[in-house]
């Protein structure tokens, strides 16, 4: 069993008036099924509703099944005596870093989550500088948190999950409210922490370029998983995609439409310098370099 499993996961949010009556029901998600191995970078992509962020709350056990069971590090979510360890297996990063930042120096923020926990405060400062070194914020250690950059607070918040030594980090959107430098820096972060840590990493986002490095991709819509596969398998699929109100990466996209217009592109280009090469294959023998500045 991978570090994550769901097998027909339902959630349903109900909406009762004044007197308990059942007024609506929204099915969130609808028979999930899914497994994460351990040390894996996967991606789940959604346009806003599509049930990405209620999966993200089951993998935390913030929210519990309707139906269906929903594993977490072997531990069944739905169990009331295994929350504590599925919340020390799996951390929680979420879109708005001002929501998880409660100390008013950086290192006693990061420190937070180890002391609720009972670590002895020697092994405490331990986590914090290593948590600090692994995100890239040792040297804003002792700054506010509320002198800091957005990127900046979302590396705090993502080193205070660290310093709990999870083995997932669910990361719910947690770029929607930077801009393009914070973007990159929180991505960067996120990056070494499973390729140098081995932390199963679970991105939820609707940015298409924050996938194109994903080990796996799960696209939801509607409550369900819709498209899954490599993100190169995924990203050819650009009309399926649109279908279901997701865009894709500019240089995939400009790809796509020199394909359809006509050139021998190939499917599910990701990059600039691979879409670089197929025109230079294509043209570069005939006529000379290619000027390229797309």
């Amino acid at each position: 069993m991978g570090i994550i499993k769901a097998s027909k996961l339902v959630h349903e949010y109900i909406r009762r008036d004044e007197e308990g009556n059942v007024e609506s029901i929204q099915t969130a998600l609808n028979k999930i099924d899914l497994e994460v191995q351990a040390g894996a970078f996967i991606a789940i992509l959604g346009h806003n509703g599509s049930g990405k962020s209620t999966l993200a709350k089951h993998i935390n056990a913030l929210l519990l099944p309707g139906e269906g069971t929903l594993w977490v590090d072997g531990m069944d979510t739905a169990r009331e005596e295994n929350v504590y360890e599925i919340r020390r297996a799996a951390g929680m990063v979420f879109q708005n870093p001002d929501n998880q930042i409660i100390a008013s120096v950086v290192e006693e923020d990061v420190g937070f989550g180890p002391e609720n926990i009972g670590i002895p405060t020697d092994e405490i400062w331990t986590r914090v500088e290593a948590s600090l070194i692994s995100t890239g914020m040792l040297k804003y250690r002792s700054h506010s948190p509320n002198k800091l950059s957005g990127g900046q607070k979302q590396r705090v918040a993502i080193a205070g999950v660290m310093a709990m030594e999870p083995k997932c980090i669910v990361l719910d959107e947690p770029t929607a409210m930077l801009d393009p430098n914070g973007r990159q820096e929180v991505l960067k972060a996120v990056h070494e922490l499973n390729r140098k840590k081995g932390v199963t990493i679970i991105l939820i986002t609707h940015y298409m370029e924050e996938v194109t490095d994903a080990d796996y991709v799960y696209v939801m819509d509607q409550g369900e998983i819709v498209m899954q596969g490599k993100p190169r398998e995924i990203f050819s699929k650009v009309d399926r995609l649109k279908k279901h109100r997701l865009d894709v990466p500019q240089i995939t996209l400009l790809a796509h439409e020199l394909r359809e217009a006509g050139l021998s592109i190939s499917r599910g280009i990701l990059t600039r310098e691979e879409l670089e090469a197929e025109l230079v294959q294509l043209y570069g023998s005939k006529k000379g370099n290619v000027n390229y500045t797309g």
